[in-house]
């Protein structure tokens, strides 16, 4: 087969198409008209001989063969992109869009403080932010995609960001009148602000570690949401305990808005990670932004781990 320039336009459509999830999309994030990027798939079906996508009025997926096509093309046209970069200089590196889908608790508490910075940085590029705390198609037109948690998608390249403890903390005025608990299990008396996980649609356990004993507890609670900010501004108020991560949470902390409690049980971690398609060598932007999202998390860390730990208040009284 003799190398036709018609075919590498046609694997950088293939790319578009099935990141975006349909035509249209990939054209405008082409620069192309829906019926150009449909002629150039179909030229380069006809090229490779196999139909690369299944098409459908709601979706266009990548058939089997597909898949195995855009497997094994993708870290060649990476590389190719890494050549161009180097070739440019690295002044025009980091440049034009970059798509990121980001855990609402990481972009609203961590991220966005420190948004202008990481602007300044790359005045050539532009930022389109999509705030989630789902997994599913997180990757859909998304360039990367940062989530707390184990990794569990095979099919993408992972890079770990950081860990941060989970702590326990309670607004003064609901300590002033419940009491503050002393064990995990004087929770059971306590009112819950319950944190629904978007996996399961059922509120996240809370379990609370102490080197290597781990004590679960099942907390009641009458409010059950699915927004950080919403859920750490109700604990603010008064309306019960909330379990939470210690990046970002460190200012209502250092206000005495919200007071942690059980500090001694606070030993559990939990891990951050950007996610990003499967090429060998991800883009000159995602990487800017991953290595931005570390060095941010790894500042928070230090500077928690400078922050003084809270001491038991004899004035609080308890059960």
């Amino acid at each position: 087969m003799s190398f036709d320039a018609r075919l590498l336009t046609g694997v950088g459509v293939l790319a578009a198409v099935n990141e975006a999830g349909n035509f249209a999309r990939a054209a405008e994030t082409l620069g192309l008209t829906p019926s150009g990027v449909s002629r150039a798939i179909a030229r380069l079906e006809a090229r490779v001989g196999v139909r690369l996508f299944d098409r459908s009025p709601r979706a266009v997926t990548l058939t089997e063969e597909g898949a195995r096509f855009h497997a094994q093309v993708m870290p060649l046209l990476a590389g190719l992109e890494e050549a161009a970069t180097e070739a440019a200089g690295a002044a025009v590196a980091i440049c034009g869009r970059l798509r990121a889908n980001v855990d609402p608790w990481f972009a609203r508490m961590v991220l966005a403080p420190r948004l202008p910075e990481f602007m300044a940085r790359h005045p050539l590029l532009s930022l389109e932010l999509t705030v989630s705390n789902h997994r599913e198609e997180m990757m859909k037109g998304m360039d990367v995609a940062v989530r707390f948690g184990p990794p569990d998608a095979p099919s993408l390249i992972v890079r770990k960001l950081g860990d941060t403890r989970v702590l326990t903390c309670a607004a003064r005025s609901y300590l002033a009148q419940h009491g503050t608990p002393r064990t995990p299990h004087d929770l059971a008396h306590h009112e819950g602000v319950l944190f629904r996980d978007p996996q399961t649609g059922r509120p996240f356990a809370w379990e609370f570690h102490r080197g290597a004993e781990i004590v679960t507890v099942s907390l009641q609670g009458r409010v059950n949401m699915d927004d950080p900010s919403v859920a750490v501004a109700a604990c603010v108020a008064g309306q019960g305990v909330f379990q939470s991560l210690e990046i970002g949470l460190r200012p209502w902390l250092d206000r005495g808005d919200l007071v942690q409690i059980l500090p001694e049980w606070a030993d559990e971690r939990f891990p951050l990670y950007a996610y990003h398609p499967s090429r060998h060598l991800p883009p000159a932007k995602v990487r800017a932004f991953v290595d931005f999202a570390r060095d941010i998390v790894a500042q928070d860390a230090a500077i928690a781990g400078r922050a003084p730990r809270p001491r038991p208040d004899a004035r609080r009284r308890h059960h």
